[in-house]
């Protein structure tokens, strides 16, 4: 048997490929909720939804859905109160005889919703009730467990139905969280292209450019984002789709997430509820970013203008503890190279934490 026709190795040309999953439908604006009939039948899901909620997310935007729903699907509820594998279980068994789910409410029930659908290979649609950060439209869920909170790769929504009006009723502190979140993508980037010249880590100047431009839109208009204001709403759930798109792009969290991220995921295990995601975000953009030599008051006073804290003391966190968080940070998924990967000793972190309360 001759072997000149038998190809073993892999020939020297182009090779490259990767999957981008993005929702298939996007609707933001005013009463967006009432056209998700139209969006349903567009994308043909099937006739059987399982709508999850939480308890005061259900009041808020959850009865109001199966109020639309009820007459044309058969409609099932889910309240989903912390999201542990007991709720994930008990949603799961909730949702085997559906075609398809609906989570109605923040950033549990949607990684809920998101995580029960990618187990079961069942579509599902996102309707967020606040902008409090890209985990709305993103491919990845974050988990809780023992160990503090864990990124878990899922798939993004079929469908986002982001209803401004509803959104901005939430409590401001959530779209202003939802905005540092963005805006530490200057920062994720920065760490990333670190990555990529110390590394060698492969990145992507399209989800790079998509990143950064979200970050820029929200500060340039940080004095519009304003509590109540369905206008601000707009603004801000554009932005989060953006970013989310980002990542989608890159084909993981890298341009939306860097060692802010993994500070504030160090943040979260020392003290577990004291900030959200995106607070802890942001604060963690402003050292990073002054670790990189770059603008840092740019982003301490954008976020300043939102409503978004800027010193642990605004979140009643001591000091000590956000030192320690800094140093804890390279804990955390260390195959993601950052500036905080780099040797910060103690001294540095407080110095770093101390320069948040400089004017």
């Amino acid at each position: 048997m001759s072997t000149d026709t038998v190809q073993v190795l892999q020939s020297d040309g182009f090779n490259k490929s990767r999957w981008t999953q993005l929702p298939r439908d996007v609707l933001i604006g005013h009463q967006a909720i009432l056209q998700l009939p139209d969006i349903i039948a567009d994308i043909r899901p099937g006739r059987s939804v399982l709508i999850i909620s939480g308890g005061t997310t259900r009041e808020v935007a959850g009865n109001a859905v199966e109020d639309i729903l009820k007459d044309s699907y058969d409609v099932k509820r889910f309240v989903a109160g912390k999201l542990d594998t007991t709720t994930l279980e008990a949603c799961s068994q909730a949702s085997m005889s559906t075609d398809f789910l609906i989570g109605v409410g923040g950033g549990r029930v949607i990684d809920c919703a998101k995580i029960v659908s990618y187990k079961q290979g069942k579509p599902f649609i996102s309707v967020p009730t606040a902008a409090s950060h890209d985990g709305i439209i993103s491919g990845r869920a974050t988990l809780p467990t023992e160990a503090g909170s864990v990124s878990v790769g899922a798939h993004p929504p079929i469908a986002v139905v982001a209803d401004t009006g509803i959104i901005s009723q939430a409590p401001h502190r959530l779209m202003a969280s939802g905005c540092a979140d963005v805006i530490s993508n200057y920062t994720a980037i920065l760490d990333w292209e670190l990555a990529h010249r110390l590394r060698g880590e492969q990145i992507s100047e399209y989800a790079i450019a998509l990143s950064k431009m979200t970050a820029e839109i929200l500060v340039k208009d940080a004095n519009l984002i304003k509590p109540g204001q369905e206008e601000a709403a707009w603004i801000v759930v554009k932005a989060l789709v953006s970013s989310g798109v980002s990542m989608a792009i890159a084909g993981s969290s890298r341009p939306a997430s860097g060692g802010e991220h993994k500070f504030g995921h160090a943040l979260e295990r020392l003290i577990p509820g004291a900030a959200l995601h995106g607070e802890a975000c942001g604060i963690g953009s402003i050292m990073t970013m002054y670790l990189h030599g770059g603008d840092w008051r740019e982003i301490r006073s954008s976020l300043a203008r939102i409503g978004a804290p800027t010193t642990p003391k605004e979140l009643n966190i001591p000091d000590e503890i956000v030192i320690e968080a800094l140093l804890k940070a390279r804990d955390i998924r260390p195959e993601r190279y950052t500036i905080l990967d780099m040797g910060l000793t103690r001294e540095s972190a407080e110095h770093l934490v101390q320069m948040l309360y400089e004017a």
